[in-house]
């Protein structure tokens, strides 16, 4: 039993605090189950309220599935009113709250029995939470929610004006990026994201490092480049330690909604999914060609359908929404349309599914890394082109650019169903995705890169606990 303790108190203490939003929380739970795993303490600072349904019930479940984990509840201030008139964006408006909020974190950081060893916040925080774990004597990690390709532009940032944007963004030691390529937020400087990005890029220069959920496999490259100081001089150290693997939590009973027994009665590798994640939502007009393009590509399809950015606002029936005429033509098909949470995960795990056409979003792009599921990528918004260009580059899928981002371009389902049949039928994406995903499992195995990168850090925590 004295031995036990002896370990107890070795133990790494690390509290993580994500932002708002499933893309950024998704990986700050699964980075909790993989710290648990590897034998640390950890609590999570949980902000209330949250802004969707699904951040506040995935929450909820994994804190039951890991009751060794401590919660702290961080309770927010009420919204300045003068934000609302820099953005109409209700996440961006959450990570605001937050940072405005995060003075308040200093008696939930000190608070513990056992001190921490190092603090975990999100990217979307940093300038607003490392002045206080400094305060503190703290270290402080920043999680980058994105692909490395987009934390080179993070890096780069505060060097850049807006104004002078050319064609192209120079990264020393990188391939430049398109303009067209850079979140369109970005591109105005008053935007409260413009805002919000510069802070965070500028004051995490001050951290002691930044953990991203990628592998040397994947983008090897650019990492190589950031951590070797070629981006910019003086970044804190990367640490690539993923791909992030899902939790048995997340497998949860949906009930009679569950698509996997559709699933189940399907060919192997027959089946297109399509999903634009949890916060984007098509046009309607958009919606119906999409919906065209895939019965037209004479593959079958589960589509799952969003219509707001919210989950809570989000009741229209989907006979309203694609048309009574179109669902028709999809059910006479054989096809699925659902409109509610999926096990995102689980779908692209089935040995049913052979492609996926989806908005780019880098929890999507790991998992299917993970799962070797080959990719039409169609970016919306953010950092989406930027991560497009990562499918491209490693051949793990297509992208096609004269798309251009969502809302600006009606696609037309013609063109829509040609370039899935094109995807469908491309044995060499389907074998560079098998390779692909044979070197994410090797990352994260026994003596795989992420697994020695995150044996290394926690290791240096111990060494700060002594």
């Amino acid at each position: 039993m004295s031995t036990s303790g002896n370990l107890d108190s070795q133990q790494p203490h690390v509290a993580l605090i994500p932002s708002a939003g499933m893309g950024h929380l998704i990986p700050f739970l699964r980075l909790a189950a993989s710290l648990v795993n590897h034998h640390c303490r950890v609590t999570l600072i949980t902000t209330h309220p949250t802004v969707s349904l699904a951040e506040s019930r995935f929450i909820s479940s994994f804190l039951s599935a890991f009751p060794q984990i401590t919660e702290k509840q961080f309770h927010l201030l009420p919204l300045d009113p003068t934000l609302s008139n820099k953005s109409d964006d209700p996440f961006f408006l959450q990570w605001q709250i937050i940072r405005r909020s995060a003075h308040l974190l200093s008696p939930l950081l000190i608070s513990s029995v056992s001190p921490l060893s190092a603090v975990i916040s999100d990217v979307t925080l940093s300038s607003a939470i490392t002045p206080i774990t400094t305060d503190l004597d703290l270290p402080n990690y920043i999680l980058f929610t994105s692909s490395a390709r987009m934390c080179s532009l993070f890096a780069c940032f505060p060097n850049c004006s807006v104004d002078q944007f050319d064609d192209d963004i120079e990264i020393p030691g990188l391939p430049t990026i398109p303009i067209s390529s850079i979140p369109p937020a970005l591109l105005n400087s008053k935007s409260l994201f413009a805002t919000i990005f510069l802070q965070n890029a500028q004051e995490v220069m001050k951290s002691n490092g930044v953990l991203i959920n990628t592998f040397e496999a994947l983008e090897g490259d650019i990492l190589h480049a950031i951590n070797d100081r070629k981006v910019l001089n003086g970044f804190p150290p990367l640490y690539a330690i993923g791909p992030f693997l899902p939790c048995e939590f997340e497998k949860r009973d949906h009930g009679g909604n569950s698509p996997l027994k559709w699933l189940d009665d399907q060919p192997d590798g027959s089946i297109v999914y399509v999903s634009f994640g949890s916060r984007t939502a098509l046009s309607r007009e958009q919606m119906k060609e999409l919906g065209n393009g895939l019965v037209s590509s004479g593959f079958k399809f589960l589509w799952v359908v969003k219509d707001k950015k919210v989950d809570k606002d989000d009741e229209e029936s989907l006979d309203n929404l694609i048309g009574n005429e179109l669902m028709e033509r999809i059910q006479d098909h054989g096809n699925l349309v659902i409109k509610n949470w999926v096990d995102q995960d689980e779908i692209l795990s089935h040995k049913a599914v052979g492609g996926f056409v989806g908005h780019g979003g880098w929890n999507s792009l790991a998992e299917a890394a993970w799962h070797g599921v080959r990719l039409l990528v169609w970016p919306q918004s953010g950092d989406q082109k930027m991560n497009a260009e990562t499918v491209e580059r490693s051949g793990l899928g297509m992208w096609v650019k004269s798309w251009d981002w969502g809302q600006q371009v009606v696609v037309k389902g013609d063109e829509i169903g040609e370039k899935i049949k094109e995807m469908m039928e491309n044995n060499l994406l389907k074998s560079q995705a098998t390779l692909i995903t044979e070197e994410a499992r090797k990352a994260v195995g026994d003596c795989g890169s992420s697994e020695r990168t995150l044996k290394g850090l926690i290791q240096k925590w111990k060494i700060n606990n002594t």
